[in-house]
């Protein structure tokens, strides 16, 4: 039974508790292994235009009616305004015909490396979309499949031994539910190269900035390492894994999921856990990765939407207060496709898109981009707020009323306090921490924090403060 080392430990780490790359069974992203010591530090350097940048994940199949590039690319100036930095486009290849689910596919069933989804328009169109981004100061990474091809990937017929088989000397899965995708055997030097090969043809045809790579934890480390030494060559890259293992921060990758915080604000919404609980994932975070490890924090992606619900479902009416929570926590903040309407459908309820059809997004006009806007410009502007080890440190405030979560980030002279109410009644607390001295005037309406030390000014039913120092 031919059987990588990459398949012997996914099985000792992995375990079936969230959705990826819409099949319906998934992974756990924060089972790894513990093989980072505080003591180690991160050799890799990022590229200079991260440390305060902010980024958007765009579902191109439902982000507009037609669902293309040249569609898409009208929206860019609005998503300049949001304060969009970073546009990770998710596959952008072909999708196999072989064992496809639903009547389009997953974009994670990758028919060629060097190929655009006709759906989505030609590699002109792409290129274009790409130079209008770039021009208005945007950055464009796109997502990588470099785990599993579709079934009637070439490389299937032409290079069988690059693939992960079984007793029998069939091709498999990589899971089993993961029917209409077949395992990559990165035992295989050939492939390795290939695969490098495919990643720099993007960044040098079209000028692309970076990578998001799909299920990142599934393929070697050391591939990675090569893969980021080789694209750097070509020019500065950024890496985002899917993924959140200590050892991809060394040479590889500048950004992981915060998997393990989404898990905590699902579990805090549902009850099962404290706000208290925040403290010690910081900590956790803070001491187990290495110093300039960027976390991307979020509310929803396509995963959480589809498979695991809205963020009006997991959260309520709070969910702009754990917007704000995941957004000032200390990494970089990710809004999804339809994220600034609610990700309703046009009666106003709760909608999880369709992942292997046809589903456009209505986008709700825009509810949410005010709230949105606020905090991408403060993100931008306070350094507290920063991206990783560019930002600042959080403190925990405690107050009189356990019912309204406070904390601060600061770095330097740059200070944010942070108040958040996830209950559904008014709340009005003063402070029993010394918190910090000056003056602190809110991002969303200028009013002082001052006025809410003293426990008479209220925070309305979810209700939310930013208060920066001046």
């Amino acid at each position: 039974m031919q059987k990588t080392m990459k398949n012997l430990i996914f099985s000792l780490l992995m375990g079936v508790a969230c959705m990826s790359c819409g099949h319906q069974n998934g992974l756990d992203y924060t089972a790894t292994a513990n093989i980072i010591s505080s003591s180690e530090t991160n050799v890799l350097r990022h590229p200079n235009w991260i440390k305060n940048a902010t980024i958007y994940e765009v579902n191109l199949r439902q982000h507009t009616p037609q669902g293309n590039f040249a569609a898409f690319e009208k929206d860019l100036t609005r998503l300049d305004s949001l304060g969009v930095d970073i546009l990770w486009l998710m596959p952008i290849n072909p999708i196999g015909q072989l064992n496809r689910k639903g009547s389009l596919g997953s974009y994670y069933s990758v028919k060629d490396y060097k190929g655009i989804n006709p759906e989505y328009g030609t590699i002109a169109d792409f290129e274009r979309m790409v130079d209008k981004a770039h021009s208005l100061g945007m950055y464009v990474i796109v997502d990588w499949v470099a785990n599993h091809t579709a079934w009637d990937h070439p490389w299937v017929t032409q290079h069988p031994e690059w693939y992960t088989k079984d007793a029998s000397g069939s091709i498999v899965p990589p899971v089993a539910d993961w029917s209409d995708v077949a395992d990559l055997n990165y035992d295989q030097p050939a492939l390795r190269n290939e695969m490098i090969e495919c990643m720099k043809y993007w960044v040098k045809e079209a000028n692309i900035d970076g990578f998001r790579c799909d299920v990142a934890m599934m393929v070697p480390t050391d591939f990675w390492e090569s893969a980021r030494a080789a694209l750097d060559s070509i020019k500065p890259v950024f890496m985002l894994a899917e993924a959140e293992q200590k050892d991809h921060h060394l040479k590889a990758f500048d950004m992981c999921y915060g998997w393990e915080f989404l898990h905590l604000m699902n579990s805090i919404a549902k009850g099962e856990k404290s706000v208290d609980d925040i403290e010690s994932y910081i900590a956790k975070r803070n001491t187990e990765f290495p110093k300039s490890t960027i976390h991307m924090y979020f509310t929803t992606n396509h995963d959480e939407n589809t498979w695991n619900g809205t963020g009006g479902e997991r959260y309520g009416e709070a969910r702009n207060v754990y917007d704000v929570l995941a957004f000032t926590i200390g990494g970089m903040p990710l809004i999804y496709s339809g994220q600034e309407g609610g990700e309703v459908n046009r009666l106003g309820k709760a909608h999880r898109y369709k992942f292997f059809d046809k589903d456009t997004i209505f986008f709700n006009d825009y509810k949410f981009s005010p709230l949105y806007t606020t905090l991408l410009k403060a993100h931008h502007e306070i350094p507290a707020l920063w991206n990783g080890e560019a930002g600042g440190t959080f403190q925990r405030i405690h107050t009189s009323n356990k019912r309204v979560y406070c904390y601060s980030m600061t770095k330097g002279d740059s200070q944010v306090v942070v108040m958040l109410n996830f209950t559904g009644a008014p709340q009005s607390t003063s402070f029993t921490d010394e918190i910090p001295s000056g003056v602190f005037n809110s991002i969303f309406d200028g009013k002082g924090m001052a006025l809410y030390t003293t426990g008479n000014t209220q925070l309305p039913a979810y209700g939310y403060q930013v208060f920066v120092k001046q």
